[in-house]
């Protein structure tokens, strides 16, 4: 059985406004990743994941704050952990973080290799920058950048090159999980793709122990990630494996998501795309019911009442709907049946 490198149970953690309001965008999560697996999530932008990502770290500092739940890593509960303490033990050897507009990370008045030699020195004042360097070269090798980057400066790369340099040198410290944080959102198409078969590996090359992807696009995580998970309004609504998930949505917004977004792999290129209508909720006063039934064609009176759980629905898969699998397949068959018109 794989060790389990992160676990985390009913995770909540909200924002402060300065008008003393409480936004909780984290709203009791929990997952489960093993070591030598990749977990996707996705969902719109504002849903919740980049917020996940920063409490994934135990990362508080205001307007984030912690309020419950538990964050293991590699079998240590990192969870209410000063701050201070998390930068100096945790973060970059236990788990690192490629945040959005990663390639803006690095410093324009360093070469690559002085920005990598202040990282590392950070966490092991005694290492030598001999060493630094044939580990530095090592690594950037294996992921097909030449070993001259290291001697250049940022303004002397592509963009593409400097996400690359970026998530190379995020994983220098051998973490135990990586976060990726939209690391392709800026990159053009080659880019992407060069970015993802990148992290591909570097998880297969052992530089990485597991991974969490996060992305709007939920097609996108089919190619990187054994499993996905869809949130929503600050809450999971759908783990699936990765195929299920993108070929086979249950949830109804899972299932908006994918209809929404053009898709180029075989068997959904012809699929007719449709806006999901509405806007997300206002976490300020979430919703007492169902957070998605105000958008959801499928929704009853009593989904805008009844507190729904995630529902399991066999072989690892769970759902958050009071209707049951055969229910939603069959209203998706109508629909379908109803468009083929």
């Amino acid at each position: 059985m794989a060790n389990t490198m992160l676990e985390v149970h009913e995770l909540t953690t909200k924002y402060v406004t300065r008008f003393r309001e409480d936004v909780y965008a984290v709203d009791h999560v929990s997952l489960k990743v093993e070591e030598g697996r990749s977990l996707g999530i996705a969902g719109e932008s504002g849903c919740g994941k980049s917020t996940l990502a920063l409490s994934l770290m135990g990362y508080y500092f205001p307007p984030l704050h912690y309020m419950s739940g538990d964050i293991i890593i590699d079998g240590r509960n990192i969870s209410g952990m000063n701050p201070d303490d998390v930068r100096k033990s945790i973060l970059g050897r236990e788990i690192a973080y490629i945040p959005q507009a990663a390639m803006n990370a690095l410093n324009p008045t360093q070469k690559i290799i002085h920005f990598i030699e202040d990282v590392i020195q950070e966490h092991d004042m005694y290492v030598t920058k001999k060493d630094i360097y044939d580990r530095a070269r090592k690594l950037f090798e294996t992921v097909g950048l030449p070993a001259e980057v290291l001697e250049r400066y940022p303004v002397e790369l592509s963009g593409g090159m400097k996400q690359r340099t970026v998530i190379a040198v995020s994983v220098l410290l051998l973490p135990k999980v990586l976060i990726a944080d939209e690391p392709s959102s800026a990159l053009d198409v080659t880019s992407q793709k060069m970015v993802i078969k990148m992290l591909k590996q570097l998880m297969e090359a052992g530089f990485i122990s597991s991974m969490i992807f996060i992305t709007h696009e939920l097609p996108l995580l089919y190619n990187v990630t054994d499993d996905i998970m869809v949130m929503y309004a600050g809450q999971i609504v759908e783990k699936a494996a990765a195929k299920e998930a993108v070929f086979d949505p249950l949830h109804p917004y899972s299932k908006g998501l994918m209809g929404s977004i053009i898709v180029p792999e075989k068997g959904l290129r012809d699929v007719k795309l449709t806006a999901i209508p509405g806007v997300p909720p206002n976490l300020k006063k979430p919703p007492m019911g169902c957070r998605f039934a105000e958008r959801c064609k499928l929704a009853k009176p009593e989904c805008r009442v009844t507190s729904v759980p995630l529902h399991d629905a066999g072989n690892g898969r769970t759902y958050r709907c009071i209707l049951s699998e055969n229910e939603l397949r069959e209203a998706y068959a109508r629909e379908a049946s109803q468009n083929a018109k």
